[in-house]
């Protein structure tokens, strides 16, 4: 089998087929070959990039995305004057985004030693985009989340596959793969979901979602951090609603899909379906925490549990479960919460509640 040759200054080629384009009226590429990524693709509003068979890779250690929107981190950006608007990425067969060799930056080195936030560690960024598609892609080695948006609406993400990092480092500094619960600490590449949304994100549905993640495969995140501040949108609606995730069938460390606010921040009108525990003989993990996860026992994330006026209308049916903790684990009030068809293996307990903690 013949080894992958890498063309360098990908960035700078795709960026300027883009220009040229937009240049010349016309809304698409078409992407195919392989290039070294050092620096994020900016994709303007009403514009589809198509990869075909194309693999996209990080340059060893560059600090950015492979692709955001126009507008995103801009101070225009920030304003719902400076939305972006129709943007797809879509993959045409054998498509790979990759993180390539891990870069050191994590949730405990950003900001220190001249290291920027995480976030640049986002295979794909978007934020503050209206009408957007993401589909047919695998999603390899990412260096934190692969995907993450923040403010985004009228969306459509299909057909992802990830194969996250599975590489832990032993006392004497050899590398081996296939991660395990009891050695946590060791992991290289921590806190690797799939997809994340995060504030004011709104009518998504996400399907069709396979692989392996370190961590979440799908996390619904409604917290007010340094993220959120990053790119908070001024008038903007933070409710992260209208959601629908069906259809996941993956190994994941931590949980195959995530709710999670814990104060102020709304989360409600979700629908989860068809989610099947994939760890089973999984070549990179042994089994997962939970399948899927409404709150956190724990109050480390907010000022204080979520009620049931900011966490409402979940739906979740047809689980399958092996997870270690529980198939399903609620905490924080839950208003009008449905769930049912949750099937359990290997000694899962189906159900971990902890609705009734108040402190």
């Amino acid at each position: 089998m013949n080894e992958k040759i890498f063309i360098e200054n990908g960035s700078e080629y795709i960026q300027k087929l883009i220009t040229d384009a937009v240049d010349n009226g016309i809304r698409n590429i078409t992407v195919t070959g392989n290039y070294i990524v050092d620096k994020a693709i900016r994709i303007p509003s009403n514009f589809t990039v198509i990869l075909k068979d194309c693999h996209l890779m990080q340059a060893d250690g560059c600090f950015d995305n492979v692709f955001v929107n126009q507008q995103s981190g801009t101070e225009k950006g920030k304003t719902l004057a400076g939305r972006d608007e129709n943007i797809k990425i879509i993959g045409e067969g054998d498509v790979i985004i990759d993180g390539g060799v891990y870069n050191g930056l994590s949730e405990k080195t950003q900001r220190t030693n001249g290291m920027p936030p995480v976030w640049k560690n986002n295979l794909i960024l978007f934020s503050n985009v209206e009408g957007f598609e993401i589909r047919n892609i695998q999603c390899h080695n990412q260096r934190w989340w692969a995907i993450n948006l923040l403010f985004c609406s009228d969306g459509y993400i299909s057909n992802i596959d990830f194969r996250a990092n599975d590489i832990w480092i032993d006392e004497n500094g050899e590398q081996h793969h296939g991660l395990d619960r009891s050695k946590y600490d060791p992991i290289l590449v921590k806190n690797a979901d799939g997809i994340d949304l995060r504030q004011g994100c709104h009518h998504i549905t996400i399907e069709n979602i396979t692989g392996f993640t370190e961590d979440d495969t799908i996390a619904l995140t409604a917290l007010d951090g340094r993220l959120e501040g990053q790119f908070k949108v001024e008038g903007a609606c933070s409710d992260i609603c209208n959601i629908a995730i069906k259809n996941v069938a993956s190994a994941s460390f931590c949980t195959n899909v995530r709710l999670l606010n814990q104060g102020e921040i709304k989360l409600h009108d979700i629908i989860i379906e068809n989610i099947t525990d994939a760890s089973e003989n999984s070549p990179y993990m042994d089994r997962g925490l939970y399948t899927v996860r409404v709150g956190d026992a724990d109050r480390m994330y907010g000022t204080r549990f979520s009620t049931a006026e900011e966490t409402y209308n979940i739906s979740i049916r047809n689980v399958y479960s092996r997870a270690e903790a529980a198939a399903l684990h609620l905490a924080g009030d839950i208003g009008n919460l449905c769930f049912e068809n949750i099937t359990c293996e290997s000694g899962t307990p189906m159900l971990q509640d902890y609705r009734s903690k108040k402190e």
